[in-house]
């Protein structure tokens, strides 16, 4: 395992939608590496916009259950190629020419097994240790792990995990500190407002009142759930600005700080 401070960082696959966005980030990232050598970087990606255009596009209609997509077993080829191949290689792209060394990766070569959340779900899955991860090998030899959030079980099976969950499963298994990089610049309240930090029992409350929905439910809870068992903070903030990215690594607050 490395010495170096890893920070996980989950990026939202919306970020392929923006022209700039992924080479700014990685960029962002780069230049972190060149002038501070104390930190290492694995990112965990989605791409739930492009699953979106593929499902359309082969004639499947998508559905979620609180901010999980339904993945039955028909769906899965065109799932993982649009996660572990396109949207991987895209991003893989983006960070060659922002002068980082890029390798990309699932789950499994990442250290984590998949098996079935729940039956209703179909092919979604929930990851966990299982074996020796490459992770640390490939930043040792100055690689960036671009992680897609496919999963395979140990039978063999194709899993569609929740990228965030992913990340946060990764994080732990790392020691690694966790951003969630993601289309708003912090969690909003019931006015729109930026909460700078949120802690179980607020994230229980603004759920109860229906001001955190969908996409956004599944990331706090994830981030919560991450918060306790990394056993300190995590935060969420936006792809949009990498400077935000730059100024976590560096200690400051921005985005929302999720406390255990």
């Amino acid at each position: 395992m490395t010495d170096k401070k890893i920070w996980v960082i989950k990026l939202g696959g919306a970020v392929l939608n923006s022209e700039h966005a992924a080479h700014d980030l990685f960029k962002a990232l780069y230049l972190l590496a060149q002038q501070d050598s104390t930190h290492d970087f694995v990112v965990v990606h989605g791409g739930g916009a492009l699953v979106d255009s593929w499902l359309s596009d082969a004639g499947f209609a998508t559905a979620k259950h609180q901010g999980l997509r339904i993945s039955p077993k028909e769906q899965m080829p065109y799932i993982v190629g649009a996660l572990a191949g396109c949207a991987n290689k895209q991003l893989m792209a983006q960070a060659i020419t922002a002068g980082l060394n890029p390798v990309g990766i699932s789950l499994y070569e990442a250290g984590l097994m998949a098996s079935q959340k729940l039956k209703a779900l179909g092919q979604v899955g929930s990851c966990e240790p299982h074996h020796e991860s490459l992770v640390p090998d490939l930043l040792a030899t100055g690689r960036l792990p671009l992680v897609s959030s496919i999963g395979i079980g140990a039978d063999g099976a194709l899993f569609n995990v929740n990228a965030d969950e992913a990340a946060a499963a990764l994080a732990h298994q790392l020691g690694g500190e966790l951003i969630f990089m993601t289309d708003v610049e912090a969690v909003l309240d019931g006015a729109g407002q930026p909460l700078a930090q949120l802690n179980s029992e607020q994230i229980e409350q603004l759920i109860a009142q229906k001001v955190i929905v969908g996409g956004m439910e599944v990331k706090v809870k994830t981030s919560l759930h991450a918060a306790r068992h990394l056993r300190r903070g995590v935060y969420i903030s936006s792809w949009q600005k990498p400077d935000n990215l730059v100024a976590l690594i560096a200690g400051q607050h921005v985005g929302t700080h999720i406390l255990p």
